[in-house]
């Protein structure tokens, strides 16, 4: 089979301590983070933050690992399982995250690749998920302003950055 990611839950807040363990116990992680800018007593700071909380990915082969020690891990709430044994991620998940860390080792957030003002994108989540329409403005390092068109005439929404996809 050989070693393919999989998906751990964490305890609430609990990622870099399930990380820390397992990497411990001698298994490979990945916990990617991102950047995020917070508002706190009239400061702003930037910290690190997971991209997916209360989750990160060990790699594992299930055939020679001993992989029901992650479930007992400290931090550790379950391995995602279907039935009897953990769902692998599908090949290539881990590496396109991993293409989108910078120099520090974090995750850009943003536009995919290949769109800028002008361009025709999809939402992917959302209550507009599934609408076309064109990229107009880059509002700030995390929202964008998109023309859809809603009701016979255009309108201009603002969403996420990570909720666009190219059409």
């Amino acid at each position: 089979m050989g070693v393919r990611w999989y998906v751990v839950h964490t305890q609430a807040q609990g990622e870099g301590r399930a990380d820390l363990n397992l990497r411990r116990q001698g298994f490979v992680t990945y916990l990617p983070r991102y950047l995020r800018s917070r508002r706190h007593a009239r400061r702003t700071e930037t910290v690190a933050r997971p991209l997916f909380p209360r989750y990160l990915f060990v790699a594992l082969d299930i055939a020679r690992d001993r992989w029901r020690a992650v479930q007992s891990t400290f931090g550790v709430s379950d391995l995602v399982i279907v039935g009897n044994y953990p769902v692998p991620l599908p090949d290539g998940v881990v590496d396109e995250i991993r293409a989108r860390e910078g120099e520090q080792g974090y995750v850009k957030l943003g536009l995919p690749s290949g769109v800028k003002p002008g361009s025709p994108i999809r939402l992917v989540d959302g209550i507009f998920a599934d609408h076309r329409g064109v990229l107009e403005r880059l509002a700030d390092d995390h929202r964008v302003a998109v023309l859809l068109s809603l009701l016979g005439r255009e309108v201009r929404v603002f969403v996420r950055a990570a909720s666009i996809g190219a059409a």
